[in-house]
């Protein structure tokens, strides 16, 4: 099985599918004229519009659940291993892809906005409603949606159970990953059988104090590390175009690594930020493509840039040769435990402390992150079940509920290399069927920004 995973793996992450994401962010640039630079300002004023007309989340709701869909283990863990695969220049490569990937985040969440659809619980949609209505391939869009179930709804899921298990595994031995699994798998049923407006409501109150929190302490670490800081972005800047003698032998990987946990912990140009762009209620659909282009760059430039701060300053973290051995051993005793890099980064700080402030801080990360993909899979069912039995719709809602518990469980207890390889075929499908979609939808997102600079 776990042979299979992996050359499905290396199938749908080929380099085709890195030079179609940064190429395609770098199109949407051309063609919004960089409207991640040009409209900052509005992007910020963007996540507090009002709602038109109560039917959907306001855009802060929705800024904060595609915020908690981001900011998840991905930032912890996935950087963690982008370094350890990658090298520092690895992080070169997650910025560029956060900084085309706002643009592209724009164009799929302002095409979201436009082919909406109301639904009793409020306005749904994403990739497979505007490919079957924006392209008029409704199978493409059943595709979208089945796949979109099965990775967020599963393999997604098991990612981010894995990340926290493992964190508290490091920090409080007496947590078995049974355990911290079952405790994840409860706490995530009493949230999503209330329903979008609870996950919304939940998703805004502790995601902007969960990230603020974390880059506070990542100052603070940073700081403590502060002369190790010139070293550091100079070996990320040589490494990101291998010419560190260390990595200079993996730039292959370098490259795939920092795009590969870029788009998985931004998400842009995934799809899944575009189901939570439509469920927003605004007055126009380039108002939430512009809100969706900020949270990319917390995510990323901030976020991420943070947890590989840590690492890098603390040199608490091995870059793999991917055939067992070790091309830097700043932390031999770590091996390819990956969370572990973040926690010990802050514990050379926070003796004691800081691997279990870590594996809390994931524990909230990783919640917040279910929340959203718990969404993502339960409107992709919701689109797929249009126009039939409301009830039918009501009881597969419930068998993705308690999968999805059962995934967080099984997630919990597996192998960290195993369960990131699932995850990344999923993300890896989404987004090879939502960049070409877009790419030939953009001329519809590109008017809607004409428009809204006009009205403006």
């Amino acid at each position: 099985m776990e042979n299979i995973i992996t050359q499905l793996n290396a199938i749908v992450w080929n380099p085709v599918l890195v030079v179609l994401l940064i190429g395609a962010g770098l199109y949407f640039s051309v063609r919004t004229r960089f409207v991640q630079v040009r409209k900052f300002s509005t992007m910020l004023r963007s996540l507090f519009s009002k709602k038109r007309d109560g039917n959907g989340i306001s855009s802060f709701e929705a800024f904060c659940l595609a915020l908690s869909g981001r900011v998840g283990t991905g930032n912890i863990v996935g950087v963690a291993t982008a370094i350890a695969f990658g090298g520092p220049g690895a992080v070169f490569w997650m910025w560029v892809v956060a900084f085309f990937g706002a643009s592209t985040a724009f164009v799929e969440s302002t095409l979201a906005q436009i082919y909406k659809f109301q639904h009793s619980s409020g306005y749904r949609g994403g990739p497979f409603a505007f490919i079957e209505k924006g392209l008029g391939i409704k199978w493409l869009g059943v595709v979208f949606a089945i796949i979109a179930v099965v990775s967020s709804g599963l393999f997604l899921t098991t990612v981010q159970a894995n990340g926290t298990s493992s964190a508290l595994a490091n920090s409080f031995p007496v947590v078995t990953p049974l355990v911290s699994g079952i405790a994840l798998a409860v706490l995530l049923g009493l949230v999503v059988i209330g329903g979008v407006k609870r996950i919304a409501v939940v998703a805004s109150v502790i995601t902007p104090f969960m990230a603020l929190g974390y880059i506070v302490l990542s100052l603070v670490v940073v700081g403590m590390h502060i002369h190790e800081v010139p070293a550091v972005f100079s070996a990320i800047f040589k490494g990101a175009f291998g010419l560190s003698p260390i990595c200079s032998g993996i730039l292959g990987s370098t490259i795939a690594m920092g795009v590969k946990r870029g788009i998985f912990s931004n998400e842009a140009g995934q799809g899944t930020g575009a189901i939570v762009s439509a469920a927003t209620d605004v007055e126009h659909p380039a108002q939430q493509g512009l809100a969706q282009s900020f949270s990319v760059y917390v995510d990323t430039l901030l976020v991420c840039t943070a947890t590989a701060l840590m690492i890098l300053t603390s040199g608490t973290y091995n870059i793999l040769d991917g055939q067992g051995g070790m091309l830097y051993a700043g932390a031999p005793e770590l091996g390819n435990n990956y969370v572990a890099y973040t926690q010990s980064a802050v514990d050379s700080v926070f003796h004691g402390f800081g691997s279990r402030f870590v594996a809390v801080a994931m524990i909230f990360f990783a919640f917040t992150t279910l929340l959203a993909y718990y969404f993502y899979a339960e409107s992709s069912i919701i689109y797929l079940f249009q126009g039939k039995s409301a009830r039918q719709e009501k009881w597969v809602i419930r068998v993705l509920q308690l999968l999805m518990l059962a995934a967080v469980v099984f997630g919990a207890i597996h192998e960290a290399d195993f369960i990131w390889q699932l995850g990344d075929i999923g993300v890896g499908l989404m987004a090879w069927i939502t960049v070409v979609s877009i790419l030939i939808l953009c001329p519809k997102a590109i008017r809607s920004l004409k428009e809204f600079e006009s009205k403006k």
